[in-house]
């Protein structure tokens, strides 16, 4: 990344919808119910999460802009949308095989997909994730 003017944040909105149950296999079911409650419905339970991708670079000066938002929204969809959206984060998404589906390993999984190509394809870095469960649960995770 070259310094061709300020540097800024640019923060781009994507959403979708997925199903989940938190639940871990090394528990029994009623530790499970005790630790989780409802979130630990054995038919599962969905929220319509919103994701907050925030990049960090310096202004063109012959674009006037750090990032084409088209491209990044591009990426972002093909990377970690199209994975998620209308999907069941315990059963048939590959990143997060193997991870209890909590909001802060979601966010950390989704970071893992995007970090290095944001920076090869798009030649700006990864600053920061936002990834709200519903309007009143959200994590944060800026990649430490």
């Amino acid at each position: 990344m070259t310094h061709q003017g300020p540097v800024v944040l640019v923060t781009r909105r994507e959403r979708f919808n997925a199903a989940h149950k938190m639940w871990n296999p090394k528990w029994s079911e009623e530790r499970n119910v005790e630790v989780y409650g409802k979130c630990a419905n054995p038919n599962w339970h969905g929220h319509n999460y919103q994701l907050f991708v925030t990049v960090k670079g310096p202004i063109n000066p012959s674009t006037g802009y750090c990032v084409d938002l088209k491209d990044l929204s591009k990426l972002v969809n093909e990377r970690v949308i199209d994975q998620l959206d209308h999907r069941n984060l315990n059963l048939d998404v590959p990143f997060m095989n193997g991870r209890l589906a909590s909001s802060e390993n979601l966010v950390v999984a989704i970071w893992e997909q995007l970090d290095g190509p944001i920076g090869q394809e798009l030649g700006v870095k990864l600053h920061g994730l936002k990834l709200y469960e519903s309007e009143n649960n959200m994590v944060e995770y800026f990649g430490e």
